[in-house]
């Protein structure tokens, strides 16, 4: 390092080049890295879907998921496999082991899904995804009619919206899929004529099979003649109405004996005609068809957003308005991503502002000064070389970093120009000045970086979710800080052998602030026989030590507050789910969710604030289907989104049986709940068994958390009584003596009513549903069932009631399932005034533990969700904090050759802790600030930075001993006093850089205010207890520790 020193001053261009090389490099990198609001949390979960369109949940899970989770639940790294069976679809999501490589996990899963055997021929094949339905999408759209629209029903725009919009939107770069709801597809529909069924004796099974041959397609090899060679293919029918209707079902003779050709005409309708709708969706009280927009992995969210913007005028310019509609944006990340990125960008500058004020008011001159603020640009910027190198993105997570790393990367450049400053008072040359200062502090300086760098090392190697959250922030500091230690080496020293001209008496002339400077002095002149008394008197020096130790102890153990796992964040946007009562249709649910529609229309249509001084609603949807619906709303005002979640709520709770849950959206998970969802999952061998249990359960939990006070409780799927079935038992006798298989009869049956799915056919260069139904399927009763005329393949008729039993039962609208298990799940989320911590204990003693007590045998309660990522992130961050801790400590060691000396330095750190403590506490009298576990991440980064000035007491001590030939109390006294200018300086220009980030509010602040307030904390008190503790103790130490002075050679450093 001395030569790198040496060659720097002797070459200030290459070393002027250099910097310019990082500062190019640095914005070249910034224009090429993704933007997003936080950091890409990798999930290791693979999810397989089934659509089986019809199906009820009990035999979706039957026939279906039983089949999925055999095939899959023998595959490496899965830790569990759950299910989700609902009307018409399944979906098995397998979670892997953390560290599971999972582009092999995908190979293996399709592998195994392609495998499988025995799935239902009217299933769809199953589709295997990278990720699970808690995609959060970075935007949502809606599709509504202008006034002068065309266009008739938007539930005839499927295809319109598939190829004129889905497919152009999709065409953009880093957008993984766009979803939509409304707009039905296409499908050819032959609708049988029941009585012309009876008349023909012609059966559905035996229509079915025409259908399907027809549609099936040969390839049947090839022809070789001469040199050519031609392949062979039979061709399937070209459907269309009118060749549909031409399909024989059967010939026979007639009465004059003359062959007579049965057409699919004679029996039945064919027409086009478009799929059932499943939902209904209004915005902003138009109806409307909703769209969600999922980026890729480590895209951009920003250019994606804008390019999506680009299209969406291209559209509304183009197609859409030739067709009187317009595509809206009702959700976009990018409004709360800008504003957060502003903010901390703001943070930064004021933040950089107030650190070189802090620089000229002990400097109070510019040149020094001018030469110390170079390190933040220039290890700021650099540092987006390494995010861009690591794939990494630019996000609050990883600015909040460097906005942290501005007050600490003048750090080394501080302690080096001081000490430059101090041999030029001397008397030194500027030459001599710049090479002996830096050559003596480059060792704590560097020293003290590696202390901030390797505390980061264990929890960077976390694989939990916030160990991904913690890597950006991580290296953001780690590498401006190492930058900034290469500045304090090569710039520093360069540029004051060539500004430093001034003689030793002009050095000395400093502009004078005389209040400052007399209390600077005192407070200076106080420390320094403070640290002659504690080492020539250590009983009172020990004293004081163990004072302090006791004092930050009882601060940590009675003023740590409670722990909380992530912060929801303050996202411009509500989310809410509204709850039916089992069994409910469609309409019914519309009904209930436009009560909410009516109650939040005022709020849109007032010009400013709305009645009773309610917020303006900018944008508000609803999506309603059978069983349910959901809602979303954003405010004109950000900061006022959380005054319209009683709007949303309160008309519902009027509704009988119904309730709604509403939220505003969290960073880290999606719709209700966010980070802070708790769920128990009450597993059995059937609903049957853990019913009861769950029961129990809820009302433990709202008599413990009331709704009242603002909890949500829920269940997962919806305890009741089931959603009402007609029940058809086939009699298997019966059947036999109609000629009729259980088969037969189901195909039958499903044509009569909803429909069979015979195939995908070609129709227009797309594929669309030929559907086999009945001219009776939407208008069947109840009591039209027992007469429902069934033809065997014999051409009998008979009665659905000859051969059928009906019953009427209450089923499960959804079923789920944890490792073959069925599963309900209960899912408490608490309010903002109670800590997850104090909820799950809360629980766990109140709630779990008395019920594990008579819970029935075969029945399991299980911790989950937010209460499972607690404990084990809680877990994993203390193990890997003194792990830190420990590496801190060998470092240290090697460092000054000693394992006592760095003991001197370690004691510091508990005591800084109180400082963060103290900082949350103080900081929670103004606002809420909970322990979460990014707040965490500030007593890891305190552990590594509040050692730095105690390493530099420590290493000048040695120095005046080794090289200067001191007593040990002369030499301790000596560093103190020469360490106590540098010590304030640093310190203060951390502080004062941290101080944007801790009091300024807005988007995204909530993920590191914690942070900032804890380092400030922590750094304010170690700036002062350093002073008190550390000459006692290395006094202490240096009974032990023999340290001979160093007989130093002369050095001839210029030629």
């Amino acid at each position: 390092m001395n030569g790198l020193i040496k060659l720097s001053i002797k070459q200030p261009i290459a070393v002027a080049a250099f910097i310019f090389l990082i500062i190019a490099f640095g914005i070249v990198a910034l224009k090429k890295i993704p933007i997003q609001m936080t950091p890409d949390i990798d999930k290791p979960v693979l999810q397989v879907r089934v659509s089986w369109p019809g199906a009820s949940p009990e035999d979706v899970e039957r026939e279906v998921v039983t089949r999925l989770e055999l095939a899959v639940v023998s595959l490496s790294g899965v830790e569990n496999v759950e299910s989700d069976s609902r009307f018409g679809s399944a979906r098995v999501t397998l979670t892997y082991s953390l560290g599971q490589d999972m582009d092999i996990a995908l190979i293996q899963l399709l592998s195994k899904v392609a495998s499988i055997d025995g799935l239902p021929s009217e299933a769809r094949r199953p589709t295997v995804r990278t990720s699970n339905s808690d995609d959060s999408p970075i935007s949502r759209l809606a599709m509504v009619q202008l006034p002068n629209s065309k266009v008739e029903d938007l539930g005839s725009l499927g295809d319109f919206v598939e190829f004129q919009i889905i497919e152009k939107l999709s065409r953009i770069e880093g957008i993984s899929e766009i979803t939509f709801r409304g707009g039905q597809k296409k499908e050819l529909r032959v609708a049988l004529d029941t009585q012309k069924l009876a008349e023909f004796s012609i059966s559905v099974p035996v229509i079915l099979e025409a259908l399907r041959a027809s549609s099936a397609q040969v390839t049947a090899g090839e022809i070789i003649e001469g040199k050519r060679s031609y392949s062979l293919r039979a061709e399937a029918i070209s459907y269309t109405p009118e060749t549909a209707k031409n399909i024989i079902l059967r010939s026979e003779l007639d009465e004059e004996g003359r062959l007579v050709n049965i057409k699919l005409e004679d029996v039945a309708k064919i027409f086009m005609s478009y799929k059932k709708p499943t939902s209904f969706r209004r915005m902003n009280g138009q109806d409307a068809i909703t769209f969600a927009v999922i980026r890729e992995p480590n895209s951009n969210v920003v250019e994606i957003i804008n390019n999506l913007k680009i299209q969406i005028k291209k559209l509304n310019e183009g197609v859409l308005a030739e067709n009187g509609l317009v595509l809206k944006n009702v959700y976009d990340e990018t409004i709360y991503i800008n504003a957060a990125i502003a903010l901390v960008q703001q943070n930064i500058l004021i933040g950089g502002i107030l650190a070189i004020c802090i620089l000229m008011l002990f400097l109070r001159s510019f040149r020094p000064t001018f030469i110390i603020m170079l390190a933040i640009p220039v290890s700021v910027i650099g540092t987006f070389v390494a995010i861009s190198w690591l794939g990494l993105s630019v996000n609050v997570i990883s600015l909040a970093g460097l906005a942290f790393a501005v007050g600490m990367v003048v750090d080394a450049s501080i302690v080096s120009q001081e000490n430059i400053y101090r041999l030029k008072q001397s008397g030194m040359t500027s030459l001599m000045a710049s090479y002996n200062g830096s050559r003596q502090v480059w060792a704590p300086i560097l020293g003290s970086a590696l202390t901030t760098v390797v505390v980061f090392i264990p929890i960077l190697l976390l694989d939990l979710p916030i160990g991904q959250l913690f890597r950006d922030i991580g290296i953001a500091i780690s590498v401006s800080v190492l930058i900034s230690v290469l500045i304090s080496v090569t710039l520093i020293p360069t540029l004051a052998a060539k500004v430093l001209k001034e003689s030793k008496d002009e050095i000395n002339k400093t502009r004078s602030i005389i209040f400052i400077d007399k209390f600077a002095s005192k407070f200076a002149k106080v420390i320094q026989n403070y640290a002659f008394w504690s080492t020539n008197s250590l009983k009172f020096g020990l004293s004081v030590v163990f004072g302090l130790i006791f004092t930050a102890t009882a601060i940590i153990t009675f003023f740590l507050p409670p722990l909380d796992y992530l912060p929801d964040g303050n996202r411009n946007f509500v989310f809410a789910r509204i709850m039916v009562p089992s069994g409910y249709n469609k309409e019914a649910t519309i009904d209930i969710s436009r009560a909410m529609e009516k109650a939040a229309q005022p709020l849109w249509e007032a010009e400013k604030d709305g009645p009773f001084g309610k917020p303006k609603i900018a944008r508000f949807f609803f999506v309603a289907y059978s069983g349910g619906a959901f809602a979303g709303a954003a405010t004109e005002n950000p900061d006022r989104v959380k005054e319209i979640l009683p709007v949303l709520t309160k008309p519902i709770r009027s509704q009988p049986g119904a309730r709604a849950f509403a939220q505003q959206a969290s960073l880290f998970g999606r719709s209700v709940g966010g980070a802070r969802v708790i769920k128990l999952e009450i597993t059995g061998s059937s609903l049957e068994l853990i019913q009861p249990t769950a029961q129990k359960i809820i009302r433990l939990i709202r008599n413990e958390f009331p709704p009242k006070n603002g909890h949500q409780v829920r269940s997962v799927p919806q305890m009741g009584a089931g959603s009402p079935q007609v029940m058809i038992q086939p009699i298997p006798e019966k059947l036999a003596n109609a000629g009729m298989t259980a088969r037969e009869f189901a195909q039958s049956l499903d044509a009569y009513n909803d429909g069979v799915r015979v195939a995908e056919i070609p129709f227009e260069g797309r594929l669309i549903d030929l559907v086999l139904t009945s001219n009776k399927a939407n208008t069947n009763k109840i009591d039209d069932l027992k007469d429902l005329p069934l033809i065997t393949k014999t051409g009998e008729l008979v009665r659905l009631s000859q051969v059928a039993d009906i019953k009427l039962l209450g089923v499960p609208e959804q079923i789920k399932r944890l490792s073959g298990r069925r599963v309900l799940t209960i899912q408490l989320r608490p309010h903002e005034s109670i800590s997850l911590e104090d909820a799950v204990l809360k629980l766990q003693n109140l709630v779990v533990s008395p019920i594990e007590k008579d819970k029935p045998q075969g029945v399991s309660i299980n911790l989950s969700g937010a209460a499972s990522e607690l404990e084990r992130t809680w877990l994993a961050m203390k193990n890997n904090v003194m792990i830190a801790l420990f590496v801190i400590f060998l470092l240290l060691t090697v460092l000054m050759r000693s394992f006592v000396l760095p003991l001197v330095i370690m004691i510091t750190v508990p005591v800084a802790g109180a400082g963060g403590v103290m900082g949350l506490v103080i900081l929670n009298q103004f606002s809420p600030q909970p322990l979460d576990m990014l707040t965490m991440l500030g007593f890891i980064i305190l552990a590594g930075i509040v050692v730095n000035n105690s390493i530099l007491m420590v290493e000048q001590t040695l120095w005046h001993i080794r090289y200067e030939n001191m007593k040990t109390a002369e030499a301790i006294s000596e560093a103190t006093r020469n360490r106590i200018r540098p010590i304030f300086m640093s310190t203060l220009t951390s502080l004062f850089g941290l101080i944007p980030l801790v009091i300024f509010p807005g988007s995204g602040s909530e993920l590191y205010r914690g942070i900032g307030t804890v380092v400030f904390g922590g750094l304010a008190t170690s700036a002062i207890l350093t002073l008190l503790m550390v000459p006692p103790l290395l006094a202490l130490a240096l009974k032990t520790e023999k340290i001979k002075p160093v007989t130093e050679s002369e050095e001839d450093v210029f030629v």
